[in-house]
């Protein structure tokens, strides 16, 4: 079955009043709700009932994407406003760049010693055990 252009399998509930009616999935997430001026949303929801699509009938739209562990990691709107954002392996917010341009980057970051010393503005020499990788070279 159809409803308004959404494909609909399974059971749903349905809210309605005179003015409006709504109608949410098996995990009482809102699919499709619709007032009597003609006004409506659509959301899509992933399996973990996080909304990963919105629409409504001004136009206006915006998508979501999340990781594994349920964190949001893009964003988009038809407004043209968007952010990135990475995580570390505890779930600490790590980089986060958005349209506006701001970049907030906490990301560990690999430098040669030639970058540590220009960075620091003198020589440096590591201290410690020299260990030796046995490496296969062909």
């Amino acid at each position: 079955m159809k409803l308004k252009g959404i494909e609909l399998k399974g059971t749903y509930k349905v809210k309605f009043s005179d003015k409006w009616f709504e109608v949410y999935n098996e995990k009482d997430n809102l699919i499709y709700g619709e007032n009597s001026d003609g006004d409506w949303v659509k959301n899509e929801h992933d399996a973990n009932g996080k909304r990963i699509y919105l629409e409504n009938s001004n136009g206006y739209w915006s998508k979501s994407e999340y990781d594994e562990k349920g964190n949001p990691v893009y964003y988009e709107n038809s407004d043209g406003i968007w952010h990135k954002i990475e995580y570390d392996e505890k779930g600490n917010l790590i980089y986060f760049e958005n349209s506006g341009g701001y970049i907030d980057d906490k990301r560990p970051k690999e430098l040669s010693i030639e970058e540590i010393e220009e960075l620091l503005g003198y020589k440096i020499k590591i201290k410690g055990e020299r260990k030796w990788i046995n490496q296969n070279l062909n």
